[in-house]
């Protein structure tokens, strides 16, 4: 493969794009297990709380405590590298996945899975930062958030197909094999620029980041919040699908075309409103960073109770398109924050440290929660047991939206700019 110039490689608009392409593969992989949850259950025998866990603890365990020395190998070595290594990590163990024929098996595969995208986002992050200006960061770290929705919605949608045509065991090879090939493209086109490592006459000690990070209210108040929506969100994103199977009596390729457009039309219209509108705002007052994610968790709660409890599924859609656009509005203006609570040679590792904190939480707790709670409320809800368990997380958006008005009034004390002021 011919090498690419070094002015191509070096195109934000470039790099952003391969970023976002390897971000949807990232929730394609996630997400597919949400779809295909009927299917793997009746295959391998598993009760709700068994598969919570291998959608939640197993993924979050090593995901969320490899992300730190990731991103600091990331920020001393090559952010390009280690994300498409990550990619190539990730991908394979997807595959493994359609290979799997008993609890123990599939919860190992996503452990793997999660080795693999521990190292994915954090550098990314960084990398965004490095090639945009700050005026246009939080729009270019929103678009790069777009890997979530449209990971969500093709996950959805492909992994139903798939499933539907074939088996769940060829969903799963299908998007490893792909993520495989992506793999060494994402090495040839995406590099780091010129001084944007750290040496070993700059490089910063985990320590230092820590302790910068550890005396900034700003930080955990941002890092809870997006917690606990996170934790509402995962959970949903992954158990809606069984919701519709289990109380509206949807096939699978009917709850694939139902969530994917959900996912697709609210999820992309959210994470970009929040980067543009952090962007246009943010520029005038830094504190909308922190008072968009708050409104829009306020007006998320409410809105995903009701579109979860009518018995009509298609008065639910539009009433689940609008919490589906709120509950993601966070990334864009979030993720530029935590950007710049510390000088640039440590972003990598201060975003890991955020997603330490948001993954262990939003993606270890919140699908084993929903299962757990499930099999808790079946003496009482029958087939129901679900829906109410779905609906009794969404109370989290609401702390989150406090925790976030907190953040409000430090976000200007801790903030650091790029020249380090």
């Amino acid at each position: 493969m011919q090498q690419p110039s070094t002015a191509a490689s070096r195109n934000p608009n470039l790099v952003l794009g391969f970023l976002l392409v390897a971000y949807i593969f990232n929730f394609l992989d996630r997400q597919i297990l949400g779809i295909l949850a009927g299917p793997i259950i009746k295959d391998l025998q598993l009760t709700d709380a068994e598969f919570g866990a291998i959608a939640g603890l197993a993924f979050a365990l090593l995901y969320s405590t490899l992300g730190v020395p990731l991103a600091l190998l990331a920020d001393r070595t090559s952010r390009s590298r280690v994300i498409a290594a990550s990619l190539a990590v990730w991908s394979g163990f997807t595959a493994l996945c359609g290979t799997a024929t008993s609890f123990g098996q599939l919860f190992f595969y996503r452990l793997g899975v999660g080795v693999g995208e521990a190292g994915g986002v954090a550098p990314a992050y960084a990398l965004i930062a490095d090639y945009f200006p700050p005026e246009r960061r939080a729009r270019a770290l929103a678009i790069f958030s777009l890997g979530i929705p449209l990971g969500l919605a093709g996950g959805t949608l492909i992994g139903a197909y798939l499933a539907a045509w074939i088996d769940w065991r060829a969903a799963f090879i299908a998007m490893g094999v792909a993520g495989l090939l992506l793999a060494p493209v994402m090495l040839i086109y995406v590099r780091d620029l010129p001084g944007s490592r750290s040496d070993a006459s700059t490089s910063v000690p985990l320590s230092q980041t820590f302790a910068i990070i550890a005396r900034k209210p700003t930080f955990w108040l941002m890092a809870f919040a997006a917690s606990f929506s996170s934790l509402a969100g995962y959970g949903l994103a992954l158990w809606t699908p069984t919701v519709l199977e289990r109380s509206f009596g949807f096939g699978l390729i009917e709850r694939g075309q139902f969530l994917a457009s959900i996912f697709l039309i609210g999820g992309t219209a959210g994470v970009f409103a929040g980067g543009w509108l952090a962007d246009r705002l943010g520029q005038g007052d830094r504190t909308w960073y922190a008072k968009l994610p708050a409104i829009a968790w306020l007006i998320t709660a409410p809105t995903f109770v009701v579109g979860l409890l009518v018995p009509n599924p298609w008065v639910a859609w539009p009433l689940l398109l609008i919490p589906n656009a709120l509950n993601i509005l966070w990334l864009g203006p979030v993720t530029t924050a935590v950007q710049h609570l510390v000088p640039r040679p440590m972003r990598s590792t201060a975003s890991a440290s955020f997603l330490l904190i948001n993954n262990l939480i939003g993606l270890g707790v919140g699908p084993t929660l929903i299962g757990a709670l499930s099999e808790l409320f079946k003496e009482r809800f029958g087939t129901e047991a679900l829906r109410y368990a779905a609906v009794s997380v969404v109370g989290f958006y609401l702390v989150a939206a406090l925790l976030m008005f907190f953040a409000i009034r430090r976000l200007r004390a801790d903030w650091v700019d790029d020249n380090g002021s």
